[in-house]
């Protein structure tokens, strides 16, 4: 099972798969596809401002694209021996960013079609817990390296996948990565459903959850 679990997904990797190879035929560095990635998912959330099912449809199709990218920078950067200290920083705040974005706008633009705030303030709640997780983040990545080099541990510049052991552990890992990874598509089918809204009580709930679960022992170890 675990086994199937590792090839299968996230699905998104094996999109951005297939466009590595296209990005690594054009002088675009690492940093730079991070920095695509921000930007499309910026205009997704701007999308998403105007509420309306075109543009949602519209934003869903870009959000898709900047996770793809998301991908995408990592194994560029593996191919061109780019990866550093900055592009990973650069990685984790783009994701923080588009994240943000996209509930803020999500919410937004539901409450400007409904004409009911409580849409407006669930997108800002779930922003707010995605701010919350970037920045404790940061912080715990920091202890860790301080810690890594106060014990003599060398950092790899490519993390193995290793896989949970216990069923905390795995409930953790399918919340934290691999419904993380591929959220972008769960976006796309509920734009396409016409019901994208839903994600705004789920993420402002969800994104206060995320956060916490970098409290629970071992699960930051885990990586798709």
């Amino acid at each position: 099972m675990a086994r199937g679990q590792k090839l299968i997904f996230p699905l998104v990797r094996h999109v951005s798969g297939w466009v590595t190879p296209l990005l690594l035929k054009t002088p675009i560095s690492a940093n730079g596809v991070s920095v695509l990635s921000l930007l499309i998912g910026i205009a997704a959330g701007w999308l998403l401002m105007e509420g309306s099912y075109v543009s949602i449809l519209q934003a869903a199709g870009l959000i898709v694209v900047s996770y793809v990218l998301d991908n995408c920078d990592g194994e560029v950067a593996r191919a061109r021996g780019q990866a550093s200290a900055f592009g990973e920083a650069l990685d984790d705040f783009a994701d923080w960013i588009v994240h943000a974005v996209f509930f803020f706008g999500l919410g937004y633009g539901h409450a400007e079609i409904s004409g009911e705030n409580v849409w407006f303030w669930l997108g800002n709640i779930a922003a707010v817990g995605a701010t919350i997780n970037y920045f404790i983040g940061q912080y715990l990545t920091v202890l860790e390296r301080r810690g890594e080099k106060q014990e003599g541990v060398k950092e790899e510049d490519e993390e193995e996948n290793i896989l949970p052991t216990t069923l905390l552990l795995w409930v953790i890992y399918f919340l934290r990565e691999l419904s993380r990874a591929d959220f972008c598509f769960l976006v796309l089918l509920l734009a396409l459903l016409g019901g994208l809204w839903v994600l705004l009580p789920a993420g402002a709930i969800g994104a206060q959850i995320y956060w916490m679960t970098q409290f629970v022992r071992g699960a930051r170890q885990f990586h798709v």
